[in-house]
């Protein structure tokens, strides 16, 4: 390897790299639905804790996809959004989400369910 110059297997690895992992597609899927506050992702998330969460969102936002939001007021409130680099991922988001509702179909049938369906407004 070239000293200095990072090497992927596939430009799929890239890909991985910024929004792979079990929460932070789940992060950004809800994300393309708008903003969102802390406490509104977990209840999204029920299986999350809030360290993994804070973890993921601040990696994200590290990676230029999701933007933090202070507003400056008693109490204090936080809300996440996806940057316009972040929004270049919707339609991956979307697809996979459709992919998954055929695999939950294909594999668990009617032994499975899906919490949030699309999201806040209910269409992958």
């Amino acid at each position: 390897m070239t000293e200095g110059v990072k090497t992927f297997n596939t430009a799929v690895e890239a890909t991985l790299e910024v929004m792979g992992g079990k929460w932070k597609p789940v992060i950004l899927f809800h994300l393309t639905f708008g903003r969102k506050r802390n406490g509104e992702l977990l209840r999204l998330m029920p299986a999350v804790s809030q360290k993994v969460l804070t973890q993921q969102l601040r990696e994200l936002e590290e990676d230029g996809v999701v933007s933090r939001i202070t507003h400056h007021e008693v109490p204090p409130k936080v809300e996440y959004e996806l940057t316009d680099y972040g929004w270049s991922l919707k339609e991956i988001l979307h697809l996979m989400c459709r992919w998954g509702d055929s695999h939950i179909d294909r594999v668990y049938g009617l032994k499975a369910r899906v919490l949030h369906e699309g999201g806040a407004t209910g269409t992958t």
